[in-house]
């Protein structure tokens, strides 16, 4: 099976945009990936995001995304779509981009073939360590895209025995260990 990475993609301390690092804790506390699929919750990488795919045969990018439609919307996006239109002037943590760093690899003649983005329509961005409910009711359809995604790579995904705690440390209530 060639190497595949899952990565989530997003700010903890801004509400709906942890959505990417909150869902991959989930997926890896619950479920048993085989070996080539690694799982990385990347914050806001930025440019480190060129160097964190490069390597990899497939990605699958999990983050909140601003688009059309109703707050807790879930959106699969494929590579032709991601790199669709001209790249974008860097405004934020998360730039460059997705697509940025797709656009880098591919100059670089290196990086993943296969790639997808699986996300979720934000309701709010603003400054908070929680996802908004429809955020959050979102999450089972967007984990069942991404273990879809994966089985459609060859790596199946199996429902672990005894599941681990996803260690969500930034929902945890100040000076609570865990």
């Amino acid at each position: 099976m060639a190497r595949v990475l899952v990565v989530g993609i997003g700010n903890v301390l801004n509400g709906d945009d942890g959505l990417g690092p909150y869902a991959v804790r989930l997926l890896e506390a619950a479920w048993e990936l085989p070996s080539g699929v690694e799982v990385l919750d990347a914050g806001t990488p930025g440019a480190d995001l060129v160097s964190l795919l490069d390597g990899f045969a497939a990605a699958v990018v999990v983050d909140a995304v601003t688009a059309r439609g109703a707050p807790g919307e879930t959106r699969r996006y494929d590579r032709a779509e991601i790199l669709r239109g001209a790249p974008r002037l860097a405004l934020s943590p998360h730039e460059p981009g997705v697509r940025e760093a797709l656009l880098t690899l591919d100059f670089q003649g290196g990086g993943p073939e296969d790639v997808t983005l699986w996300g979720v329509v934000s309701e709010s961005v603003e400054p908070g360590t929680s996802l908004s409910p429809s955020v959050r009711a979102a999450l089972p359809a967007l984990l069942e895209g991404v273990r879809a995604e994966l089985r459609r790579l060859g790596a199946e995904p199996r429902l672990r025995e005894k599941p681990r705690d996803p260690d969500i440390w930034w929902e945890r209530p100040a000076g609570k260990a865990r």
